[in-house]
């Protein structure tokens, strides 16, 4: 039985990016096309991948060491099919003659293929998509900002173009599967023997291989280089917040499609505010007072300087005081002379400042505005 765990070096409990981020790495190092590549363990790789990324066939390897749904069949007694019991005594034939059961998915496919159902085309995956942090101010995500990224990646060989051949050179037809970009495998199972296609592994479904592999690329198309990439944060975005820049990722072997670069904002916490949504909040120090005098304050604003703030009469101190339109703006529909209805609220948290301990007169007048109150 294969591990194929082992193969693809990871745990049982690898989630399906951390499948595929092996699959990636350990593709591109035994590629059968670069120098020190391996065709038999390229191949090994490719079909733990297969049973790995794909969610049934994980189930069922997990659960009977193959992703052959066959390796759920007992004999005459009775069998289990993809979850269904199914006796077989009196049938007349036991399932476990025929061996391998197959993926009856491309088993069915190959069928309806043969019927003039829609054929499978070439294929050749594009690169993949990468994700990268970056790190941004309150002040900055309350204006919005332009931030240059800069990070490594796979990028087109600027050699070959990007193609995997040397230049002035072409392609040829790939001698594996005679430039279908598939082959096929008998399969034998207990409706038959069928045959089942799947991407070659020589050329990845292209259907043809360079004359002269490119020797900066060693014909994969793509070398390991730094990457620039501007992006436009707009304001009001909120931390945790992803950006997709399309075409950005990394780049696809020989010609193909890039991924897409994927920016997880983060804001960093400040120093006065706290955000809530689109509002924030900010800590005031209120002495008594100028609460008692009715007098108007100052509060600090996040687009800068201080906004003049009157505590309406009867109001408990104990609560937040909120100043309309004061806060961050909504995402998406803050520009440059929005109204000022996109934004949130300001909410001001006050923090009553007892008096010093009061002299003689000091403490006369408070008696008296006490009768008066």
């Amino acid at each position: 039985m294969k591990d194929y765990y082992r193969i693809l070096g990871v745990a049982k409990t690898a989630s399906e990016d951390d499948i595929k981020k092996a699959y990636r790495k350990l593709a591109h190092q035994y590629h059968p096309d670069k120098a020190g590549g391996d065709e038999t363990k390229f191949k090994e790789i490719n079909e733990a991948y297969q049973v790995l990324s794909d969610g049934a066939k994980r189930a069922q390897y997990d659960r009977f060491g193959t992703a052959e749904p066959g390796a759920g069949f007992g004999g005459f007694g009775g069998a289990q099919w993809n979850g269904a019991n199914v006796n077989w005594g009196g049938m007349g034939f036991d399932p476990s003659q025929f061996g391998d059961m197959g993926d009856f998915g491309d088993i069915f496919e190959t069928i309806f293929e043969g019927m003039g159902g829609r054929p499978r085309k070439k294929t050749y995956e594009k690169g993949s998509d990468l994700e990268v942090r970056e790190e941004i101010t309150l002040e900055e995500a309350f204006r919005g900002v332009v931030k240059t990224l800069r990070f490594r990646t796979f990028a087109a060989c600027a050699k070959c173009g990007g193609k995997g051949a040397e230049p002035g050179s072409g392609f040829e037809k790939c001698a594996i599967c005679d430039g279908q970009g598939q082959v096929r495998e008998q399969r034998r199972t207990f409706f038959g023997a069928f045959s089942q296609v799947q991407v070659c592994a020589k050329c990845h479904g292209s259907g043809e291989v360079p004359q002269r592999p490119c020797a900066a690329c060693k014909g994969a198309g793509r070398i390991e280089a730094d990457r620039e990439a501007k992006i436009e944060i707009l304001p009001g975005i909120e931390d945790g917040q992803l950006i997709k820049v399309q075409g950005m990722g990394e780049a696809g072997e020989r010609g193909t499609a890039a991924g897409d670069l994927y920016v997880r904002v983060r804001v960093k916490p400040h120093a006065m505010f706290v955000r809530r949504g689109v509002d924030l909040i900010v800590a005031r120090e209120l002495p008594l007072i100028d609460a008692m005098l009715g007098r108007t304050i100052s509060v600090p604003s996040i687009s800068g300087g201080t906004i003049p703030v009157e505590i309406p009469a009867h109001f408990n101190l104990k609560d937040l005081l909120r100043v309309p339109h004061e806060g961050m703006p909504r995402f998406g529909s803050s520009r440059i002379g929005a109204p000022a209805s996109h934004r949130g609220d300001l909410l001001v948290n006050f923090i009553v400042k007892a008096p010093k301990r009061p002299g003689a007169k000091a403490k006369k007048l408070l008696e008296e505005l006490e009768k008066e109150l």
